[in-house]
Protein backbone atom coordinates (compact mmCIF):
# COMPACT_ATOMS: atom_id res chain seq x y z
CA UNK A 1 0.00 0.00 0.00
CA UNK A 2 2.87 2.19 0.25
CA UNK A 3 5.49 2.21 -2.14
CA UNK A 4 8.72 4.27 -1.90
CA UNK A 5 11.00 4.63 -4.66
CA UNK A 6 14.90 4.17 -4.27
CA UNK A 7 15.90 7.50 -5.24
CA UNK A 8 13.09 8.63 -2.82
CA UNK A 9 14.35 6.37 0.13
CA UNK A 10 18.27 7.57 -0.45
CA UNK A 11 17.33 11.40 -0.42
CA UNK A 12 14.91 10.81 2.58
CA UNK A 13 17.61 8.88 4.59
CA UNK A 14 20.37 11.39 3.52
CA UNK A 15 18.49 14.10 4.71
CA UNK A 16 17.31 12.94 8.26
CA UNK A 17 20.96 11.35 8.87
CA UNK A 18 22.37 14.90 7.95
CA UNK A 19 19.99 16.73 10.23
CA UNK A 20 20.31 14.37 12.90
CA UNK A 21 16.28 13.73 12.70
CA UNK A 22 14.89 10.46 13.63
CA UNK A 23 11.26 11.37 13.88
CA UNK A 24 8.49 9.63 11.67
CA UNK A 25 7.86 10.90 8.07
CA UNK A 26 3.75 11.43 7.78
CA UNK A 27 2.11 10.89 4.94
CA UNK A 28 -0.93 13.97 4.89
CA UNK A 29 -3.60 15.20 2.64
CA UNK A 30 -2.60 18.97 2.41
CA UNK A 31 -5.17 21.97 1.26
CA UNK A 32 -4.03 22.83 -2.54
CA UNK A 33 -5.50 26.44 -2.63
CA UNK A 34 -6.59 26.37 -6.22
CA UNK A 35 -5.27 23.25 -7.33
CA UNK A 36 -6.97 21.38 -4.66
CA UNK A 37 -5.44 18.69 -2.42
CA UNK A 38 -2.28 16.94 -2.30
CA UNK A 39 -0.88 14.41 -0.76
CA UNK A 40 2.80 15.75 1.20
CA UNK A 41 4.93 15.05 3.85
CA UNK A 42 5.41 15.86 7.32
CA UNK A 43 7.56 15.37 10.76
CA UNK A 44 5.44 13.35 13.52
CA UNK A 45 5.00 11.22 15.84
CA UNK A 46 2.87 8.10 15.92
CA UNK A 47 -1.25 8.52 16.84
CA UNK A 48 -3.43 5.34 17.80
CA UNK A 49 -5.45 5.79 14.05
CA UNK A 50 -1.80 5.85 12.30
CA UNK A 51 -0.98 2.63 9.97
CA UNK A 52 2.89 2.19 10.11
CA UNK A 53 4.88 1.29 7.62
CA UNK A 54 8.89 0.27 7.79
CA UNK A 55 10.86 0.88 4.66
CA UNK A 56 14.39 0.77 4.94
CA UNK A 57 15.44 2.62 7.42
CA UNK A 58 12.71 5.06 7.53
CA UNK A 59 8.97 4.91 9.62
CA UNK A 60 6.13 6.22 7.72
CA UNK A 61 2.97 6.82 9.35
CA UNK A 62 -0.35 7.23 7.35
CA UNK A 63 -4.02 7.80 8.75
CA UNK A 64 -5.64 4.72 8.21
CA UNK A 65 -9.38 6.54 6.97
CA UNK A 66 -7.07 8.63 4.76
CA UNK A 67 -5.09 5.24 3.27
CA UNK A 68 -8.29 3.45 2.88
CA UNK A 69 -9.83 6.67 0.69
CA UNK A 70 -6.31 6.75 -1.11
CA UNK A 71 -5.41 3.40 -2.34
CA UNK A 72 -1.80 2.78 -2.88
CA UNK A 73 0.44 5.93 -1.86
CA UNK A 74 3.92 6.17 -4.14
CA UNK A 75 6.60 8.71 -2.79
CA UNK A 76 8.69 9.43 -5.57
CA UNK A 77 11.93 11.77 -6.10
CA UNK A 78 12.30 14.05 -9.49
CA UNK A 79 15.31 15.76 -10.52
CA UNK A 80 13.81 18.71 -12.58
CA UNK A 81 17.00 21.08 -11.74
CA UNK A 82 15.62 23.85 -9.64
CA UNK A 83 12.05 22.16 -9.21
CA UNK A 84 13.38 19.18 -7.66
CA UNK A 85 11.80 17.63 -4.95
CA UNK A 86 9.51 14.83 -3.96
CA UNK A 87 5.86 13.75 -5.53
CA UNK A 88 3.92 11.60 -3.20
CA UNK A 89 1.11 10.08 -5.33
CA UNK A 90 -1.92 8.10 -4.78
CA UNK A 91 -4.00 5.18 -6.62
CA UNK A 92 -7.28 7.10 -6.09
CA UNK A 93 -8.57 10.32 -6.61
CA UNK A 94 -7.67 12.51 -3.00
CA UNK A 95 -10.52 13.12 -1.08
CA UNK A 96 -11.66 17.12 -0.81
CA UNK A 97 -10.88 19.08 2.08
CA UNK A 98 -12.46 22.51 0.85
CA UNK A 99 -11.52 24.90 -1.40
CA UNK A 100 -8.49 27.24 -0.32
CA UNK A 101 -9.64 29.95 -2.27
CA UNK A 102 -12.18 32.07 0.25
CA UNK A 103 -12.91 34.49 -2.82
CA UNK A 104 -13.21 34.91 -6.15
CA UNK A 105 -11.85 32.12 -8.94
CA UNK A 106 -8.02 31.62 -10.10
CA UNK A 107 -8.67 33.59 -13.38
CA UNK A 108 -9.83 36.28 -11.37
CA UNK A 109 -6.76 36.29 -8.71
CA UNK A 110 -8.86 35.60 -5.96
CA UNK A 111 -6.66 33.07 -4.26
CA UNK A 112 -3.27 34.06 -5.32
CA UNK A 113 -2.58 31.92 -8.27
Amino acid sequence: MLDVTAQANEKLVGYMKENNITSALRVLLMQGGCSGPSLGLALDEEKPSDELFQRQDLTFLIEKDLLQQCGDITIDYLEAGSRSGFSVSSSNPLPSVGSGCSSGSCGSGGCGC
